[in-house]
């Protein structure tokens, strides 16, 4: 399957040993990914958008050969990405070691202080190009990729070697290229580490945070049945139902009043309703109780600290055009005052030196 004449779509090994030699003269090799997690409970990476001067490649992840010889090419060079946690997360997931070096045009467009730093913004402001927003709920793990999806995904980096040439250009005049590669340095660490949450406490959807007694109990009787409908049938969990509508029934159930989705048939009904029923005979001793973090409670003197703290990172990323969550976000500043050696350890030198903590 071919994307055009001078982007090949790499789904096979000999096509993946074809094009490495191409790879190999440049220091800078622009990737982007794409994955289908808004159509499977179990996301997959489906695409890798390859990009050097003069070659854009689309790499099959599907079609059963291993990606090591594209992760080999990789090592020593410099990654361009338009915000790399997303990418690199789902590239360590298939065995990707990771870059030692990258180049985010995401955090590259926000230390220039570019009013818009989203990748179709950029693509605009630069080269007044409008990239069409069809494709990008698309089903990325569909094939044959249609025409438009293959241009789409091209598209995220077909420009990303001109875009860092750009701002590498702005950041160095700006004396703000130590930044860069400080903030490039924490996005990859930051990738070694995953996201999971608490398997116990994932059932605490956004929504639910003022229920409390039985109808929190009911709450995750029903997540855990949606959860594993969803798991059962490889879809996300939205396509069972969304989180307001298991907020709305575990709130009206509990009140004692009857539920009923159309959707629901069969099978899946009689297991919503087992799960109901569970739910509603947790005893009272059983209900979840919310355990909130523990906080330091700031003393009136810690307060006018914060306050004075903030004035002055609001009044440098003024004089910058900074976003102020650049140099520190609030809870940020907060910990700088409560909690100031374990906070102080995790800003970078340069957000340190902005707001002159040594």
């Amino acid at each position: 399957m071919i994307a055009t004449a001078e982007t090949p779509f790499v789904d096979t090994a000999a096509g993946l040993d074809a094009l490495l030699p191409a790879l190999a003269p440049h220091g800078r090799i622009a990737v982007d990914t794409e994955a289908d997690s808004l159509h499977c409970y179990f996301e997959k990476l489906c695409l890798v958008q390859i990009s050097v001067p003069g070659g854009n490649w689309l790499v099959d992840p599907l079609a059963g050969f291993a990606l090591d010889p594209l992760f080999g090419a990789f090592e020593g060079k410099q990654l361009i990405f338009h915000g790399a946690d997303y990418d690199l997360r789902l590239l360590r997931r298939v065995g990707y070691a990771g870059p030692t070096r990258i180049f985010d045009t995401m955090i590259a467009a926000r230390l220039s202080s570019a009013p818009e730093f989203s990748l179709a913004a950029l693509l605009k402001r630069h080269f007044g190009l409008e990239i069409p927003k069809s494709s990008q709920k698309a089903n990325w793990a569909r094939r044959p990729l249609p025409p438009a999806m293959l241009s789409y995904a091209v598209s995220d980096t077909r420009h990303l070697h001109e875009l860092a040439e750009i701002y590498e250009r702005e950041l160095r005049a700006l004396g703000r290229w130590e930044w860069f590669e400080q903030s490039c340095e924490r996005a990859i660490r930051a990738t070694e580490t995953s996201k999971e949450r608490d398997g116990e406490e994932a059932w605490r959807i956004a929504g639910s945070g003022q229920l409390r007694g039985r109808v929190s109990a009911v709450l995750r009787e029903l997540w855990h049945w949606r959860d594993q409908e969803a798991r059962s049938v490889d879809k996300p969990s939205f396509h069972i139902l969304h989180n307001q509508q298991l907020i709305d029934a575990a709130v009206d159930l509990d009140a004692g009043r009857k539920v009923h989705f159309h959707h629901l048939r069969s099978g899946r009904l009689q297991r919503f309703e087992e799960a109901v029923a569970r739910g509603l005979a947790v005893p009272e001793s059983d209900w979840p109780v919310l355990i909130r973090p523990t906080r330091l409670r700031a003393s009136r003197e810690e307060e006018d600290r914060m306050q004075r703290l903030k004035a002055r990172r609001d009044a440098v990323a003024a004089q910058l055009k900074l976003d102020p969550s650049l140099i520190a976000a609030k809870a940020t500043i907060e910990g700088l005052i409560v909690r100031p050696e374990e906070t102080l350890e995790r800003l970078m030198p340069w957000q340190r030196e902005l707001l002159n903590l040594g």
